[in-house]
């Protein structure tokens, strides 16, 4: 590629005319060695930047990666070909006249350095001076250059990840319910591939949230679109989970989700409670301060008494999802006050809005559930709380009766328009105080109450008196709903 006799030529071009012949011929491999190294570089540069034609600007790149002043492609270098050989190229340097130079004006001095002050704001406003820019320019132009980085970053990409992009994206806007939509969130968990798309998916999450927060289609479409990332487990997204969040939270703590009233956000905010968990589950361990944080969030919306009744279930669901100790020892301590609130919007004389009593139905059957499976699961680990009973029903003259089939049970309508707090079976519950269930954190029932019931208990149990305080009221406040959480062999204690 170098010949000796270019090397014989750029010799003579720095004054160089006697260069031995030997000379030329050693230093020629040299130089074409050192020609191929830099173009080497070049086209890694090239290759970064996924083009496949070579630029000049490629080849400074790889000069300036090696200390080297870059000499081509430079703008402020021409080369000229030479008349009498069309295959030789020099720099067209213009000839200065120093009479020109001696006689040009001087260029005016610089001025001092000074300093002012003016203010930027005063209580939080800024003052219309001329030092200041206006807001609406600098907000125009932070934009700008929120754009031109977007396109920027996205001229990053190849154009197949860029064409994946603005498919899914259109079908999560204008196509939620098609099979194409649900090929790619299958996609977006299993394809390994995806990982630069995760900050431009998550920045889309972000914005489309706040524009659609009266569109129910595209904020659940947005929801699945969250999961299926946060479930592939080939992308790095826990940086961007900062970004991710707040946009989970808010569907599932917003105050309106959707304009219809037939758009189902109870389902959206129960998909999105899921969703919340395996997010706090898997990436739980990476940052320690994500669980906490949450779960002040949803605390706070459920023990504030001027939010709705949907942001209520929401974060209800939240923290049921987040596990049965959340309940047990955030939501049940606070069962009995809140209540107190929800019960007057349950009934028709007081609430007279019939969306308004389906939603704190709605609520009142998330909290029964959520207590109900507190209560089956501690009796379930409870091994020493009750004993089997010894006759749960007699035989009298060939027919099985209980001890309690006299008293008159209450009808199925009487029980419908009562509050939830009387929805107490009269014949089969056992009523108990505090004091009753509670002395020196050991069970203590009056025997004369088990008469007649056929239940043989151990009154030395050992409870846990923090969990158990607010365990046993849950048939107060739900009444015989709770049976149907108690397991087969505690349930004879109710019987």
């Amino acid at each position: 590629m170098v010949t000796k006799e270019s090397i014989e030529v750029i010799a003579q071009s720095i004054g160089l005319s006697t260069l031995s012949p030997d000379v030329s011929a050693a230093l020629a491999p040299d130089v074409e060695y050192r020609v191929r190294e830099v173009m080497q570089e070049a086209i890694k540069c090239m290759r970064h930047a996924r083009r496949t034609t070579l630029m000049a600007h490629d080849v400074d790149s790889a000069l300036h990666f090696r200390n080297l002043e870059p000499t081509s492609g430079s703008k402020s270098m021409r080369f000229k070909r030479a008349p009498e050989n069309r295959e030789l190229y020099f720099f067209d340097d213009k000839d200065v006249e120093l009479k020109n130079v001696i006689e040009a004006p001087l260029p005016n001095a610089p001025p001092d350095a000074s300093i002012t002050s003016h203010w930027l704001t005063i209580d939080g406003i800024q003052p219309s001076i001329p030092q200041n820019s206006p807001l609406q320019a600098v907000s125009d132009l932070k934009r700008s250059e929120y754009k031109d980085d977007v396109l920027a970053a996205r001229q990053v990409l190849s154009k197949e990840l860029q064409n994946y992009f603005d498919k899914v994206t259109e079908w999560a806007l204008t196509q939620s319910g098609s099979s194409l939509f649900r090929q790619a969130l299958s996609s977006l968990e299993i394809d390994p591939g995806l990982h630069p798309l995760v900050p431009f998916f998550t920045s889309f999450i972000a914005e489309e949230i706040v524009k659609n927060m009266d569109n129910y289609p595209v904020l659940l479409a947005l929801m699945r679109l969250a999961k299926s990332l946060l479930h592939n487990p080939q992308v790095h997204i826990e940086p961007y989970l900062n970004q991710l969040m707040p946009s989970i939270i808010t569907c599932l703590i917003a105050k309106r989700l959707g304009r219809r009233l037939s758009d189902n956000h109870w389902d959206l905010r129960n998909f999105t409670a899921s969703t919340l968990a395996s997010t706090c589950k898997r990436f739980g361990h990476v940052y320690h301060n994500l669980l906490p944080r949450v779960t002040r969030s949803l605390l706070h919306t459920f023990l504030d008494p001027t939010k709705s009744l949907p942001q209520h279930y929401g974060a209800i669901q939240g923290m049921v999802a987040l596990g049965l100790n959340m309940v047990r020892f955030l939501v049940l301590p606070n069962l009995g006050p809140y209540l107190l609130l929800l019960l007057p919007e349950m009934v028709p004389e007081k609430q007279k809005e019939e969306a308004k009593r389906h939603g704190a139905w709605l609520v009142y059957g998330a909290l029964m559930v959520a207590a109900g499976r507190c209560l089956y699961e501690r009796l379930k680990t409870s091994e020493t709380l009750l004993s089997p009973p010894t006759s749960s029903v007699w035989k009298i003259n060939g027919k099985l009766t209980n001890a309690r089939q006299s008293k008159r049970k209450a009808s199925s309508d009487n029980l419908t328009h009562q509050p939830p707090l009387k929805k107490i079976a009269g014949g089969g519950i056992i009523p108990m105080s505090s004091t009753q269930m509670q002395v020196n954190g050991t069970t203590t029932i009056p025997q004369q109450s088990l008469i007649g019931r056929g239940i043989a208990l151990r009154t030395s149990a050992p409870l846990d008196t923090t969990v158990d305080n607010y365990l046993f009221p849950l048939f107060e406040y739900f009444g015989e709903s709770m049976l149907m959480f108690t397991p087969k062999h505690e349930l004879s204690f109710f019987l």
